[in-house]
């Protein structure tokens, strides 16, 4: 659930009440990237209302630890995001803390954009941080995520993929998430 309020990134989405109202009627985990400025004064509301995972950027978290911290103290999963032109390395010091990392494959704000190839590097880079330093938070990537890029984003380490036009900007979106997860277990099996 992507969480703008027209500061951080230039578009204005959704809030709580939302999330809450999603909340009502599944069961599935509510997954909450917030693309917003200030995150810890909304944390704990969007907690209320029903997000499972919350996803904050490192580039407008000051005391990025302590904002970790705060998702977790309300028993979410908690995850980092970064932006295209974010180096992975910013991230070393909190790697040990997080759940998961979120990659934006697009600049943050508007859907249908194109995918930036340099996010495989990313990508990778992260599933070798992770794999050198024994740790366990899974990788995310959003943005231009497609039958002509998922292979490429699977194969480079990315374990959770969000899909907002490929599902739903073409015809069935049931038909065309069949069809994504379909290339992306096959793409788990060739060898890179």
């Amino acid at each position: 659930m992507d969480v703008m309020d027209g500061h951080f990134v230039p578009n204005l989405t959704i809030g709580p009440p939302v999330v809450a109202s999603v909340r009502k009627v599944t069961k599935l985990p509510l997954d909450c990237h917030l693309m917003i400025d200030n995150p810890d004064q909304f944390i704990p509301v969007f907690a209320d209302a029903g997000a499972d995972w919350i996803s904050v950027h490192q580039e407008i978290c000051i005391h990025l630890h302590r904002t970790v911290e705060l998702i977790k103290h309300h028993d979410l999963l908690a995850g980092v995001v970064i932006n295209p032109a974010t180096p992975v390395e910013t991230l070393s010091d909190i790697l040990e803390f997080v759940d998961y990392v979120l990659v934006m494959s697009v600049n943050p704000g508007f859907g249908g954009q194109r995918f930036i190839r340099h996010s495989l590097t990313k990508i990778a880079k992260l599933a070798t941080l992770r794999r050198q330093k024994g740790l366990n938070f899974r990788i995310e990537v959003d943005g231009g995520v497609a039958l002509d890029t998922v292979a490429d984003v699977v194969r480079a380490g990315a374990e959770v993929l969000v899909a907002g036009n490929a599902v739903f900007g073409k015809g069935n979106p049931k038909e065309q998430a069949q069809l994504l997860l379909k290339a992306a277990t096959e793409a788990t099996w060739q060898q890179v």
